[in-house]
């Protein structure tokens, strides 16, 4: 996420009363592996994007949950 300014070592402090909305960095779980991304949504549905350009999209294959 060294795009968004978060990187190696840092702490983020996750707020679960809010519920993630489309271009906001979220908390997920994406086939049984938790990870820190932008929620984005296409006609295919929802999938995440790294804040880091050298890494590709991640479209879930089974489940994606965000918290």
């Amino acid at each position: 996420m060294i795009e968004a300014g978060i990187f190696a070592g840092d702490v983020v402090i996750v707020d679960k009363g809010l519920n993630g909305k489309v271009d906001d960095i979220v908390v997920a779980e994406v086939d049984g592996a938790y990870t820190l991304k932008y929620l984005k949504k296409d006609r295919n549905g929802y999938y995440l994007v790294a804040g880091n350009s050298k890494y590709p999209e991640f479209h879930p294959q089974e489940e994606l949950k965000i918290f």
